[in-house]
């Protein structure tokens, strides 16, 4: 070997490691806690896509607090928190964050990092994104299902290559310059194809200008910053938001959030490399949920009481972080999940919500469906064809016993065993974590993201 080989060899071991955490449903799996939980191995957390219509709620001590866009890791005191170039930012929402968190006592600005490249969120996008909701439910089209919180407005500025970013907060001239000429295009839409109100200038400026002096300090290059820190010896987590099934691309379109949720983009939407991306970590529920429109094969109605649907939702307390919108509920649909070990190259995964399904007689798990009369095993690429699929189902016996706050795989009922054991089987991934609640010791650890 020569030298250079061995510098290079030892340049690489002084590195971290670093874990990457994504949803393999459509969002709302408990990826929160499970941060928080690996927050404990990690000297940074970064949050690389999304906006504010995200959110993770976190419970610690019995106390619950609902991040919708700093990374989780700013519970951790001493741990850094970044916001990379691939997330969309409302300057108004994240200093509200901000406040609230600061005013509950934690320090947060000396630790927040914020990419100079994020594109805006701004007040037109705001608009733009209800008054086209509104449009399709008034036409009959259906609704997409938005947070209405402006973010696909804002990722379309940025792929159009027309978005103020965070760096343009800095030179008011250039920003004035930009805002103008975006704001005639959306005002213009507003106004004629919208059917809306169009939006004032002045305002919308002079408030960004006054946001623009308490963001300066905690802008970065997020990307230099995380490397170093990498170099060092510090690992990373990055933190990703929604779910695969949601993402642009590979989810069920149009029914999808206006990013890439999966764990390639932790690298583009942080300014790294992807070999900085170690160990991938899969966030499922026992059972599945949807929150918005968009097919959905194993949906279970949820109106009545003493149905499995209503066991689920009231049991399992699903209504969304941001919205509160009541989740969509239904059985674990483990043919999707393949879906989503493919495009993530999942490690390992950690199961979510495993007590909620106890005192079920029994539970069901979809392996496959039927579509057309043909039988598939992995969910299709196109929604209209997934709305035609119906589930196969393999049924497990339940148990009565709780699972709630175990630590210990081998004190979990036999029949909850045997139900991961074949989860894990049918999906080609190992069951690394199982979240037994929602507080950060409820946690049964078979295998250490970290250390694996």
């Amino acid at each position: 070997m020569s030298q250079t080989d061995t510098r290079s060899e030892a340049a690489a071991a002084a590195r971290g490691r670093n874990v990457v955490v994504v949803g393999t449903q459509w969002g709302d799996e408990g990826k929160g806690k499970v941060v928080d939980w690996l927050t404990d191995h990690a000297e940074g957390v970064v949050r690389f896509q999304g906006g504010h219509n995200a959110g993770h709620t976190l419970v610690i001590n019995g106390k619950k607090t609902a991040l919708q866009i700093i990374p989780s890791g700013i519970m951790r005191p001493g741990v850094a928190c970044y916001i990379g170039n691939g997330v969309v930012v409302d300057p108004t929402h994240l200093l509200l964050e901000i406040g609230r968190l600061e005013a509950a006592g934690l320090e947060v600005r000396s630790r927040l990092f914020i990419s100079e490249s994020c594109p805006l969120i701004l007040p037109f996008h705001v608009e733009v994104d209800k008054a086209r909701e509104a449009l399709r439910e008034n036409s009959g089209v259906g609704k997409i299902g938005t947070t209405g919180k402006g973010i696909g407005p804002a990722y379309e500025d940025k792929v159009a290559r027309r978005a103020l970013r965070v760096q343009d907060l800095k030179h008011p001239a250039r920003f004035e310059k930009k805002l103008r000429e975006l704001l005639d295009l959306h005002n213009f839409a507003l106004s004629g194809y919208l059917k809306s109100t169009a939006l004032e200038f002045q305002p919308i400026f002079d408030l960004a200008m006054q946001q623009a002096e308490q963001l300066k300090p905690m802008m970065a290059d997020v990307g230099v910053r995380i490397d170093a820190a990498n170099r060092a010896g510090g690992s990373i987590l990055f933190e990703g938001a929604q779910g695969t099934l949601l993402d642009i691309d590979h989810g069920t379109y149009p029914f999808v959030t206006s990013s890439n949720c999966v764990a390639g983009n932790a690298a583009a939407g942080s300014g790294v490399g992807p070999g900085m991306l170690h160990y991938i970590l899969g966030i499922t529920k026992a059972y599945t949920t949807r929150v918005g429109s968009g097919p959905f094969p194993t949906e279970l109605p949820m109106d009545e009481a003493g149905t499995v649907g209503h066991h689920l939702s009231t049991v399992g307390q699903e209504r969304g972080t941001v919205t509160g919108r009541a989740r969509r509920c239904g059985w674990l649909d483990a043919a999707a999940m393949k879906r989503s070990i493919l495009i993530n190259g999942i490690s390992g995964l950690c199961l979510t919500k495993l007590d909620v399904l106890d005192g079920l007689s029994e539970i069901k798990m979809c392996v496959g469906y039927d579509l057309h009369g043909e039988r598939i095993d992995i969910l299709p690429l196109d929604a209209d064809e997934i709305v035609n699929c119906a589930p196969v189902y393999e049924t497990f016996p339940g148990w009565t016993e709780t699972t709630f706050g175990v630590t210990e795989w081998d004190k979990l009922p036999l029949n909850a065993r045997r139900y991961l054991e074949r989860v894990q089987a049918f999906i080609g991934a190992p069951i690394d974590m199982v979240s037994t609640g929602p507080d950060r010791d409820h946690t049964i650890l078979l295998r250490h993201p970290y250390k694996a």
